[in-house]
């Protein structure tokens, strides 16, 4: 890939060089080098199981500012469904969305509205037969970037759909600018976010080349305005327009709900992510028509831009499930191309030894040759998340066999060991010196 932005960053003056972050790593993406955390910039897939491992909270996530929305005549909100999640006792999505409008925002378009269109353009997509089953949600883009790194094989059963974010965005700068005569450049849309990887996805897409969203606001820095907006309403305006389908995307499990195909799977955790796409690689998977994954536990009201306790938030949304309609947004025919990705995913071979295949298999062997004579331990105490990464390292000239304690504390034991033999020599060598010096008077007197 060509430059990289990570919304994903690390604070080297708070890191205290632990091995939490680099054994949680799905991508081992971290090393402890010289007392501190490095992160590679080509194998991060902003997932944020750092952020949360790390004690010292020495990992952190970037969103853009609020004040960013100044910056243009004509400001469209995009709240995640997620957002609704985070206010207790709310029985009414407009009082949300009216306290957004309190704060400076010129419009509300929800992303769980563009959720609903995204829900019946896979199902028709799906019906028409033409994907590769298992299909894999796209919304997630921590997943698509671990499959993009991780997972070559898997890429063509990724589905080529953009995520409701994206979809949003598109949808509400076209709508506005035919409703006020604006120049799109003068319409900003803001993602209200629970992910810190939306915010990469925003800078870098992967399936398109630019992305309709101008910036991304985190839900932990709009709450606090917003819930002081919210206390204050007496009178609400009629600005909702989605129904069970678009929210329940918040949770795990809601958007292969809406597919209505009970031939699915729904798993959460980066973990457990993973866990399924090996499986999947191992052909395993085959009884099951489509795969939604979430890198943040519970979906995405595990995101690490939330306040809410994301199990408390997911009762929130269930709760106010039976207020709404089951659906209010429909694709009024085929899928259109606007909704579908312009470039196909490719691997990403950051992980690639050498581009010489015969190179790489030497390299490999290598590897394995320097992980068989490691002890084995995974221990993390040379910087490396295991045995066989650190072997890597060595390989790829960044690392060196003693950063193992154990191998050092061998090196060391061998010298000792002769230093001691040498040292017992020393402490002959007088002695040996008086013998050979009587030794040689009485060859000399012999002689006389």
């Amino acid at each position: 890939m060509e430059g990289f932005f990570h919304a994903v960053t690390l604070d080297a003056d708070k890191c205290k060089g632990c091995t939490n972050c680099i054994k949680r790593c799905p991508t081992e993406a971290i090393r402890v080098r010289n007392g501190k955390a490095v992160i590679s910039t080509e194998r991060c897939i902003d997932c944020s199981m750092c952020i949360r491992v790390c004690p010292y909270h020495a990992k952190r996530a970037k969103s853009d500012a609020i004040d960013i929305i100044n910056n243009y005549k004509y400001k469209i909100a995009l709240p995640a469904p997620t957002l609704y999640g985070q206010f207790n006792n709310l029985d009414d999505i407009d009082i949300v969305l009216t306290g957004l409008k309190q704060m400076g925002f010129d419009k509300i378009f929800e992303v769980s509205r563009a959720a609903e269109i995204i829900s019946e353009a896979t199902r028709k997509l799906m019906n028409e037969g033409k994907l590769t089953r298992p299909v894999i949600s796209s919304a997630c883009p921590a997943v698509v970037r671990l499959i993009r790194v991780r997972f070559p094989d898997l890429c063509n059963h990724v589905l080529p759909v953009h995520s409701p974010m994206e979809a949003a965005a598109r949808m509400a700068k076209i709508e506005t600018a035919k409703e006020t005569g604006l120049d799109i450049n003068d319409i900003g849309c803001f993602f209200i976010s629970p992910c810190a990887a939306k915010v990469t996805d925003v800078r870098m897409p992967i399936g398109y080349e630019k992305s309709w969203v101008d910036a991304v606001l985190s839900i932990s820095d709009v709450y606090p305005q917003l819930l002081s907006k919210m206390n204050k309403i007496t009178e609400t305006e009629q600005l909702s327009h989605s129904g069970i389908i678009g929210v329940s995307w918040a949770n795990i499990g809601g958007e292969s709900a809406a597919l209505l195909n009970e031939k699915y799977l729904a798993a959460d955790g980066i973990e457990n992510v993973i866990r399924v796409l090996e499986e999947m690689e191992d052909d395993r998977l085959n009884e099951v028509d489509f795969i939604e994954l979430n890198a943040c536990y519970g979906g995405c009201v595990g995101g690490i831009f939330t306040i809410e306790n994301p199990y408390v938030a997911r009762a929130r949304i269930q709760r106010l499930r039976k207020y709404l309609p089951v659906s209010c947004n429909h694709l009024p025919g085929e899928v259109p191309n606007s909704l579908k990705w312009t470039s196909e995913l490719e691997y990403s071979p950051v992980m690639k030894l050498a581009d010489n295949v015969v190179e790489a298999m030497s390299l490999m062997n290598e590897i394995d040759r320097i992980t068989e004579d490691m002890p084995g331990l995974d221990c993390g105490a040379c910087g490396a998340p295991t045995c066989k990464a650190l072997a890597e390292d060595i390989v790829r000239g960044v690392a060196k066999e003693s950063d193992c304690i154990f191998k050092l504390r061998e090196k060391f034991n061998s010298f000792a060991q002769q230093f001691n033999k040498f040292e017992g020599y020393l402490s002959q060598t007088p002695s040996r010196l008086k013998e050979d010096d009587s030794k040689g008077k009485e060859s000399s007197q012999n002689d006389s």
